[in-house]
């Protein structure tokens, strides 16, 4: 049987703890198996006999079991279990008691049993003994008990205590009079305490006195006499006496009673107390809604009346609160363990939202705190009056180390919550011992485990701080020693956690409580209150109400002060001014705040119009510039800000850190410097603070400080200039996608700005050491961190200027040398030093092939040279001593001013004066010293071992181009440095080439600018310009300063150069057709931006031609051109783009004003006859009306790099055999050089040719005239005249089109216009070749040989008399005259149907099949202006080899002719873009002149070949076996005569053009629109 073994074994376990259940259990289940007959009552019994010894209380289990057992056996129908049952208990009798059975079983199972005699009897019985213990009431005689008694035993309490008398023979006394009187016990405990409440300083006599009393009552006793003297004091109008809260308090701190007993008999009840709370919350929000709702005047009066009468009726006395009164004493008794079990029944902050309470435990906080604030608390030199502890040994344990504070205080403070405010003190002392733990924490050497309880600290420390300190601060009334000592220790803390604390408490803590809840609302509406009246005149008072609100409330104050200043910028600057009453904390919050602004993740960052950024983030960056900069706030969390928003990709914060450098720096960057403050912006540091910006900056010296250690205590410094170089292309390349295209462009400029601003700042405020440890070297920053070149080089510059003037003064140290020439070696050596490996490693930044054209060493001179090392702005110095002399004698003059100020101010002036001046020698001194290390590297710079052409446009590539749209001055310095270059006569550089490149095809770059690079482009131009002009305007200039330059040789050969011959040079008067032709350039890409339509171009050329205004345009019509182009932009986007209209509304205003300043084209290069005049050089309303210019476009060219030597030796035998006949005719005629290059005669004798020659002319046309193929210029070539028509048919095109290029174009015409600028470029790229291989030729022959011009003068005449008596001057180079002669008519018109009919397609291919040719004749062409003449001997000669190779090659040319004839048919319709003669006409066009320019030098180097190309392809084309011996002298002179020919019937024409279409100028026009549709 499993119970009977359970039970056994229980038995038998009688020392292990057997749970009283189990007990129960198990023998309920052994009497049920008995009651149902399983097993014998007898066995029972003896079960229960073992296991009855086990525990004592074991016959009273039974006893229950039996009880149990009983009732459920009475209601069972089956009479055998219930005498079972009946025979079990009576075989147990023995086991349990009678007595114990008669009270737990029923009486008729008693009766059953045998135990009572009847049931009924026994029942009887048992309800009278009940009545008389529970309902009959004791009849005390009252009278029995004597008054005496109590007498006596209020004078054995109220006795003396002081002696020797202690509690236990008090008590024994007691007892005897409660024995001899009679006394009620309960009356004896009421009188005790009694008396104990009149004498509450005999703790220790008392207390033992109750203890002992206990004994003899029972334990309830005690709590309820206290309970009912609690209730007597629960009327309304009762108020309980402190000495009983005292005594309960006393009490419960003993445990005499227990807290539970006694909460129950405390009124008001719980429930009450949350509704309390819940009342509270709700009327806080009512007066929140109050504050901030708009009450009109009429319903003021009323509202304030009715809220007077419920203030009135809420002043009714609150019924008294015995839990508080009882939690108030038990806190100043110190019995902080029951104090917290009732504060833990109530709502947070519940209980110490009354101030006694609050004070309570404030003062039991001072107490814990004491030992340890005296120890480390305490500041220097300050007593303080110590706090004497608790008398009472069960108060809480002082504090002796920052554990035992984290232990027992900081649990206090956390009750006391924002309710610290009603004891600054304390506030205080907490703080000091944060502020003590902070030192501590921070200082190292401390173990792990004291690490980790230090960490612990810290957090609860926060804690703290978050949920006392902020919150008390709050509450407290405008305590501004409170903020600063709170600062005291917030300093100690990371911004990070600082931020983390003021989110907290700006966004939750004022929710947290109804007080806190009011306070917010009343804040705001004081701020409000006081920036309705804040203004620039009373921002003393307003700033000091401001101070007295942040002190308490700052958090809320700046989030209503930053909304304004958000909404009105104007404020701006009065709240800054009125901020200077802030504590420390105060401006630590501000910047808290402005973040928080910033990072508004509900604020959008771009106006609607989306091409804007917002105008609250302006005006919030603005306000954070002026703050920062006058208020000494930490910069560390903003400046993260900046570096985190970067880090994703986000470039609109910027705006901040560019207006916090600018002005806490003084660093401005602003695209509107005028030229005088650009110029002092090269010159030194004090020079750029005075004439360099346009505010004047004083007093950055402490905010820049400040800004230099907050980026280098953090190391934001490198991160940040890195991430905006990234962020550059990140602008357009991530941000960019879906953004206004305008808007991108902002923000890049606003990007590179701030980079070039930031980078600024940190080459003038880091000390050497700094800059060099932080900065990496050129290539880790370009090949690791990604750094786009101009970027990494401009964040090296300073470094490299740090390094080599550390190194020259040590090197000066070393030798104290004082002759200038040491000092100049001194700087060369250092210069070496530092910058051998930036040339090293600035080789991995490009391909190996860019180092074939310029050294590394001229890439890393460019790139780390600066203005400031290259020229002084001697104007600028002089300009700004001036001002501070008139200043001085200003104040002289002043009367008003008191004499020590007057001499303050002298004395700042002369001091200013002095430091200009010591400035300005020592960048003198500086400048001459790089001029010489320059001139020493100069030649090693271009090494161009493929071209000159190369190396210029690796030049302009890698480090113009980049450099120019920096910044302003970098533009400047591009400038200035080519202008330097060609100065130092810097071997294989082209100034001519340069200058070429730069000023043609400007489109495309002005196109990809954004608005501020648009900006320093322009003044890069403009500079460049400048230099241009300087030398266009004096021949005496141009001589000195370019005469023998290398740069203006106009032989370009692959490599190298023999100092070059005057000759070779360019002479003045082509220069100035070059400059005329730049010009030009510059207004066809003008118009064409102007005319795209397209925002960007049109907005970027007008920024660009407002800067290079001063220089551009100069002459008249192309002015004009432009003054119509942009009229029209100005009445097209008034309506549409307002911000282009005024930009053009702005330019056509200035250009307006510089028209007086513009001359006549014939005045800016001289150019022929008035007659031709009549047709102004470029009207041009379109893209390049005309065509594109000739002559320098270099920027298509590519330079054949083969140049063999046996090319050279077949030009040099050709080019001897030209220059005989050409020189000789050179002599025949008197030069007189016009404004196109054209030698134009003053002379009668060329009055005569000119007569000859036009009646020569005619008579050729009249027989020419009748075979449609044929021109009349095929007398002049004798029999070459096949290819002539194209040549002709391009003369009258382009007359045609000058004619029709007054009228504006149709967009038909733009078309063309643009096929035929491919074309002219195709043409270019060939032209340039000729001359650098034709000069390498000439200049071996120029040595050898001497001059003979006399001799082929001579010859030349003789040839031209034996050609039918015509005197043609010469046009082959630059000196030809052209005299007019007048054609008929009839004769035009027969050209104009030529023109109309053949389409001149057959010359570009001509051109193409036969390369080498062209080269050939456009040596033997060019050599004509440069070479002396040759002797006889050799004369004939070389006509010999000249004629074998003409004859092969005339065979060759024949069959190519009949191909191309063919094939002209074919191509017809597709030819135009390819057709050189395109842009023959339009160099005729550009340059105002007709075909005799395509001579001249004017057309710079590379275009004077490129008739004399055709003509003399034309001529070779057509020379055969038939012409022998006189064939190539013949083809010599008809080269140098067609050109002039053609020039004077194309002068003629223009002129006889201009006549006609004074009277049929509608006919004309029909034709022109004929050609022009073929050529379509």
């Amino acid at each position: 049987m499993i119970s009977v073994h359970l039970c056994r074994a229980l038995s038998e376990n009688k020392n292990h703890d057997v749970g009283f259940r189990d007990i129960q259990q198990a023998l309920y289940e052994l009497a049920y198996h008995v009651v149902r007959g399983n097993l014998k009552h007898d066995q029972a019994s003896n079960v229960l006999g073992d296991v009855i010894e086990f525990r004592e209380d074991m016959p009273s289990i039974l006893a229950d079991v039996f009880c149990i057992l009983d009732i459920e056996t009475s209601c069972l129908e089956e009479k055998n279990k219930r005498d079972h049952f009946t025979q079990l208990v009576l075989a147990c009798l023995y086991l349990v008691s009678d007595t114990v059975l008669k009270e737990r079983l029923d009486p008729e199972t008693l009766e059953s049993l045998g135990l009572i005699k009847q049931s009924q009897q026994f029942n009887q019985k048992s309800v009278k003994i009940k009545t008389k213990l529970f309902y009959k009431q004791q009849k005390f005689n009252l009278l029995r008990e004597e008054n005496e008694g109590y007498a006596k035993l209020i004078a054995e309490l109220g006795q003396d205590l002081s002696g020797n008398i202690t509690s236990d023979l008090i008590l024994e006394n007691i007892k005897s009079l409660i024995g001899c009187f009679n006394l009620d016990p309960n009356r004896v405990l009421d009188i005790i305490l009694e008396v104990y409440e009149c004498r509450p300083e005999y703790d220790d006599f008392f207390v033992p006195l109750i203890e002992s009393y206990m004994y003899m009552c029972e334990p309830q006793t005690l709590c309820h006499i206290l309970g009912f003297k609690f209730k007597f004091y629960q009327d309304p109008s009762g108020e309980t006496p402190s000495s009983l809260y005292r005594v309960a308090a006393v009490l419960l701190q003993h445990n005499l009673i227990d807290l539970e007993d006694l909460y129950v008999h405390l009124l008001p009840g719980d429930n009450a107390i949350i509704e309390e709370h819940k009342r509270e919350i709700v009327e806080a929000k009512q007066i929140v809604r109050k504050l901030t709702m708009v009450v009109l005047s009429s319903e003021k009066t009323e509202e304030k009346e009715k809220e007077k009468e419920k203030e009135e009726e809420k002043t009714e006395k609150p019924p008294d609160n015995q839990k508080l009164g009882l939690l108030e004493a038990l806190l100043k008794i110190g019995d902080w363990h029951h104090a917290q079990s009732i504060m833990d029944q109530m709502p947070p902050f519940y209980s110490t939202s009354h101030k006694p309470i609050a004070i309570a435990l404030c003062q039991l906080v001072h107490v814990t705190i004491e030992p340890l604030y005296r120890r480390v608390g305490v500041p220097k030199g300050a007593k303080g009056s110590p706090i004497s502890s608790l008398p009472n040994k069960r108060a809480p344990k002082q504090a002796e180390s920052f554990e035992e504070l984290r232990k027992e205080v900081f649990n206090m403070l956390c009750y006391l919550g924002p309710h610290l405010s009603h004891d600054p003190i304390l506030f205080a002392k907490v703080v000091r011992l944060g502020k003590a733990f902070m030192k501590e924490f921070q200082s190292d050497g401390s173990k792990q485990e004291d690490k980790e309880k230090m960490e612990t600290l810290f957090s609860c420390l926060l804690s703290i701080t978050d949920q006392v300190l902020l919150p008390s601060l709050s509450l407290m009334d405008c305590n501004a020693c409170m903020s600063e000592e709170l600062w005291g220790m917030f300093k100690t803390f990371p911004y990070q956690y600082r931020y983390r604390l003021y989110g907290q408490w700006k966004n939750e803590t004022y929710n947290s409580h109804p007080l806190l809840v009011k306070v917010k609302a009343q804040t705001i509406d004081r701020a409000k209150y006081i920036m309705k009246r804040l203004t620039k005149e009373n921002v003393k008072p307003s700033g000091r109400q401001i101070g007295k609100l942040s002190h308490s409330n700052p958090t809320i104050l700046f989030d209503y002060i930053l909304s304004q200043i958000q909404k009105y910028d104007n404020l701006i600057t009065p709240v800054v001014d009125s901020l200077k009453y802030l504590t420390s904390l105060n401006y630590d919050v501000l910047a808290y705040c402005i973040i928080e602004a910033l990072a508004n993740p509900e604020k959008e960052r771009m106006k609607h119009d989306d091409t804007t950024i917002s105008s609250w983030l302006q005006s919030l960056a603005s306000f954070c510039g002026a703050v920062f900069r006058k208020y000494p706030i930490e910069l560390a969390g903003l400046l993260q800000y900046v570096a985190n928003q970067l880090k994703a990709g986000k470039s609109f914060d910027l705006l901040i850190l560019k207006e916090v450098v600018q002005k806490m720096a003084g660093i401005e960057i602003t695209e509107e410097m005028t030229m005088e403050q650009l110029e002092a912006m090269t010159g030194g540091e004090q020079l750029k603070a005075e004439g360099g910006y346009f505010g004047q900056i004083r007093n950055t010296k402490k905010s820049s400080q400040r800004l230099k250690d907050a980026l280098l205590d953090h190391d934001l410094a490198l991160p940040l200039c890195l991430l905006m170089a990234q962020q550059r292309n990140g602008v357009v390349f991530q941000e960019g996608g879906e953004k206004h295209l305008k808007l991108v462009g902002k923000l890049y400029d606003q990007c590179h700005d701030t980079l070039v601003q930031f980078g600024g700042f940190l080459a003038s405020n880091l000390s050497t050491e700094d800059y060099i440890k932080r900065v990496p070297s050129i290539d880790v920053l370009c090949n690791e961190f990604h750094t786009p070149h101009d970027a990494a080089f401009f964040l090296s510059r300073p470094m490299y200027a740090h390094h080599i003037s550390s190194k020259y003064d040590e090197l000066k140290k070393a030798e104290k040398g004082n002759k200038q020439q040491h000092k100049v070696h001194k700087y060369i050596t250092s210069c070496e030093l530092v910058m051998a490996p930036v040339h090293e490693a600035v080789i991995s930044l490009h391909l190996p092939k860019v180092w074939d054209d310029i050294s590394p060493q001229f890439y890393a001179t460019f790139w780390s040279l600066t203005m400031y090392d290259l020229a002084v702005p001697h104007s600028s110095y002089d300009r700004e001593v001036n001002k501070l002399k008139v200043q001085m004698k200003a104040i002289d003059d002043n009367q008003e001013m008191p004499p020590n100020k007057k001499k303050k101010e002298k004395e700042r002036c002369t001091a200013l004066q002095d430091k200009l001046l010591e400035e300005e020698k020592k960048q003198l001194e500086h400048v001459q010293r790089v001029l010489q290390r320059l001139k020493l590297e100069k030649d090693n710079w271009l090494l161009a071992k493929s071209t000159k052409n190369e190396t210029i446009t690796k030049f302009l590539q890698l480090c113009i181009f980049p450099r120019c749209i920096f910044s302003a001055i970098d533009a400047v310095y591009c400038a200035h440095f080519v202008e330097l270059v060609h100065q130092q006569k810097t071997p294989n550089f082209s100034t001519l080439l340069c200058y070429d490149r730069v000023f043609s095809d400007i489109i495309y770059t002005v196109a990809s600018c954004t608005e501020n690079e648009a900006s320093r482009y322009g003044r890069f131009l403009c500079c460049m310009l400048e230099t241009v002009t300087r030398w266009h305007s004096d021949r005496v200039i141009y001589e000195k300063e370019c005469g023998n330059y290398p740069g203006f040789l106009t032989i370009l050969r692959a490599t190298g150069f023999d100092g070059g011959n005057k000759a070779d040079q360019l002479d003045y008067e082509n220069f100035r057709h070059v400059v005329h032709k730049w010009h030009y350039k510059l207004t066809k890409a003008s118009v064409h931006c102007l005319e795209t339509g397209e925002y960007t171009h049109i907005r970027n050329i007008l920024i660009v031609l407002t800067k290079i205004l001063p220089w551009y345009p100069k002459v008249l019509n192309l002015g004009q051109a432009l003054e119509r182009r942009v009229h029209k932009i100005c009445q097209e986007e008034k309506e549409k783009r307002p911000d282009l209209y005024a930009l053009a509304m702005g330019y056509s205003g200035q250009l307006k004003s510089r028209k007086p300043f513009m001359i006549p084209e014939n005045e800016f290069h001289h150019k022929d006859p008035p007659a031709r005049n009549a047709v102004p050089a470029t009207v041009q309303n379109g893209p390049g009306g005309a065509g594109m210019p000739t002559s320098l476009t270099i920027n298509t060219v590519r330079l054949e790099e083969g140049t063999t030597e046996e090319t050279a030796d077949k030009l040099k035998e050709k080019s001897q055999g030209v220059v005989k006949v050409i020189n000789k005719t050179v002599n025949a005629t008197p030069k007189v050089t016009t404004s196109n290059g054209n030698s134009a005669s003053n002379s009668k004798i060329i009055k005569e040719k000119d007569d000859k020659e036009k009646s020569g002319k005619e008579k050729d046309k009249e027989k020419k005239d009748k075979t449609p193929a044929v021109t009349p210029e095929m007398k002049a070539l004798g029999k070459d005249g096949k290819d002539k028509p194209k040549e002709e048919r391009a003369n009258k095109d382009e007359k045609a089109r000058e004619i029709k290029e007054k009228t504006p174009k149709s967009d038909k015409e733009k078309e063309k216009v643009k096929k035929e600028e491919k074309a002219s470029k195709e043409e270019k790229s060939k032209t340039v070749v000729t001359i650098i291989e034709s000069k390498s030729a000439v200049e071996k022959e120029r040595e050898k040989e001497p001059s003979r011009e006399r001799d082929l003068a001579k010859e030349m005449k003789s040839k031209e008399n034996a050609k039918g008596g015509e005197k043609v001057p010469v046009a082959g180079s630059l000196k030809s005259p052209v005299p007019r002669s007048e054609t008929s008519e009839s004769e035009r018109e027969q050209k104009r149907r030529k023109v109309d009919t053949h389409s001149s397609p057959s010359h570009s291919s001509t051109v193409k099949d036969n390369l080498n040719e062209l080269k050939d004749s456009s040596a033997k062409h060019y050599i004509n202006h440069t070479t002396p003449t040759l002797s006889k001997s050799k004369e004939r000669e070389v006509e010999k080899k000249d004629l074998d190779k003409s004859r092969e090659r005339s065979r060759e040319r024949e069959k190519k002719d009949e191909k191309d004839r063919k094939d002209r048919k074919r191509d017809h319709s597709n030819s135009d873009r390819e057709v050189p003669q395109d842009s023959t006409k339009r160099r005729k066009d550009e340059n105002g002149t007709t075909g005799s320019s395509k001579h001249s030098k004017s057309e710079s180097p590379s275009d004077s070949p490129r008739l004399n190309e055709k003509e003399k392809e034309k001529n070779k084309s057509k020379s055969s076996g038939k012409e022998k011996g006189d064939s190539i002298k013949a083809e010599k002179m008809e080269k140098s005569s067609s050109g002039s020919k053609k020039e004077s019937r194309h002068d003629k024409e223009k002129t006889e053009k201009k006549e006609k279409r004074d009277s049929t100028g509608g006919k004309e026009e029909k034709k022109h629109h004929k050609s022009s549709d073929k050529h379509r």
